[in-house]
């Protein structure tokens, strides 16, 4: 398996390793940037990848990122590995910027924001809690006698999550088309570079069995 670890960290370390893996992000950044150079893969299908994975990090279905970023790859045609690790734009230092723009974008599509104004901004969290109460309170309702309510999640969906999702696509094409522009003629400069060494390693060591064989023949 291409992300399965050997041991296995308590739950507490991996909380903290999401928000502030080993080495820090710097390293973890040249660690997903040196993966995507080594995929063994033409260079315009890992591109393809890159923006499958970009472009899913914009989208507000938590959780499944890595199935929603696969999945586009493989229409794509681009290299699913790569896809995975473009997700990592997605992570707890970017997550904020991109809320923020999608849901601007969206309630500007979507026609919400002479009608939402700072009030969504400073009762974003709370939205995200009551719909969560919400979710859990009528999960609990299927088994007991409760009334499901579901106010606050149909609040939570009209003024954050659909805006989100239609907001999302605009910046998040934009990302990825940006990431595939961009990585597509280092990937290939990095493959080039690759293809030229590992020709050059073998002639060295052709041309070191003709100078053996050489010797071997006069000896004879």
């Amino acid at each position: 398996m291409v992300f399965k670890r050997r041991d296995r960290r308590p739950v507490w370390q991996a909380v903290a390793d999401f928000f502030w893996p080993r080495g820090g992000w710097t390293r973890a950044f040249r660690y997903v940037t040196h993966r995507l150079h080594r995929l063994p893969d033409p260079p315009h299908r890992i591109a393809r990848g890159i923006f499958a994975g970009i472009f899913v990090t914009f989208s507000p279905f938590f959780g499944l990122h890595f199935v929603l970023a696969a999945t586009l790859a493989w229409i794509m045609r681009g290299n699913i590995v790569a896809s995975l690790l473009a997700t990592f734009v997605g992570n707890p230092l970017t997550f904020v910027p991109i809320m923020a723009i999608s849901l601007q974008t969206g309630y500007v599509l979507t026609g919400m924001g002479h009608q939402i104004g700072d009030e969504v901004q400073r009762s974003l969290g709370g939205k995200f809690v009551d719909a969560g109460r919400d979710l859990q309170h009528n999960l609990w309702a299927v088994f007991t006698d409760q009334r499901a309510d579901w106010s606050h999640l149909h609040l939570f969906y009209d003024e954050v999550f659909f805006p989100y999702m239609v907001g999302g696509i605009l910046p998040g094409l934009i990302a990825g088309l940006a990431g595939y522009y961009l990585s597509l003629p280092v990937i290939q400069a990095y493959q080039n570079r690759r293809k030229g060494a590992l020709k050059a390693k073998w002639a060295a060591i052709r041309e070191k069995a003709a100078q053996k064989a050489d010797a071997k023949n006069k000896q004879d």
